[in-house]
């Protein structure tokens, strides 16, 4: 872990900047996505629905946020694979935040409801894929995240 060692805070503080980035892109479009309707319903006012995503965006976030994050680190790649070159793993983590990060950017500006879960699972899979090969991709759960985006809106009605 020389990259660790070496470049430790600068690492992190990458990583923060990105993930804040990443944070952005989360709110400015899911948050747009949840609450257009209801403020342009005006079954709330802007400042409710700025109130009420904060709260429920916070409550997800505390209560799952670790499972979810769990899959993200763990689930999607075997990272163990990256065992002997860990800068990979790093890399391509902070590229695959970039790389969602930008795609959310884009989205919002022109006003496009794309799912921020979507964007960080295909730029996981796109980094391993790329850099170890397909078969470093767990394909069983990227399935089972992928059939939750289909069964989820069908149970919803």
């Amino acid at each position: 872990m020389e990259i660790i060692a070496e470049f430790g805070s600068s690492l992190l503080i990458v990583g923060c900047v990105l993930g804040f980035f990443m944070a952005w892109g989360i709110g400015s479009n899911d948050v747009a996505n949840a609450m257009g309707t209801s403020v342009g319903a005006k079954a709330l006012t802007l400042t409710g629905a700025i109130l009420v995503a904060c709260v429920f965006e916070f409550a997800g976030a505390y209560l799952a946020g670790g499972e979810v994050t769990e899959t993200i680190r763990k689930g999607i790649i075997d990272p163990s694979l990256l065992a002997s070159t860990p800068h990979y793993l790093v890399y391509g983590m902070l590229a695959s935040l970039l790389a969602a990060g930008i795609w959310l950017l884009v989205a919002s500006i022109f006003g496009w409801p794309v799912s921020t879960t979507h964007s960080i699972v295909g730029a996981i899979v796109g980094f391993s894929a790329v850099c170890i090969g397909s078969e470093s991709v767990n394909w069983g759960k990227v399935g089972s995240i992928a059939s939750s985006w289909v069964v989820s809106p069908v149970l919803a009605g």
